[in-house]
């Protein structure tokens, strides 16, 4: 049962509005963060700050820009 549990914890969410990368990325610099000191978002059973960051990421709680869509959207059509 717990490694069940453990291998659901651990699973790259496939959201079609956002892509697998983006999310490694941002989980990468959550966990970083988090080993320079940054407090977590949520209280984890594990200590390593990889597995705390993908789960913040994946729950939401870490807010990110996308400056490259954001500028492709600002960005008039030609035809």
């Amino acid at each position: 049962m717990y490694e069940k549990l453990r291998n659901t914890i651990n699973i790259i969410p496939d959201d079609s509005e956002s892509s697998t990368y983006r999310f490694i990325i941002v989980a990468a610099k959550r966990a970083r963060q988090l080993q320079n000191g940054a407090r977590p978002f949520l209280p984890s059973t594990s200590k390593k700050p990889t597995v705390a960051a993908m789960e913040e990421v994946r729950r939401g709680l870490v807010k990110y820009e996308d400056s490259l869509r954001d500028a492709a959207l600002e960005q008039p059509v030609e035809e």
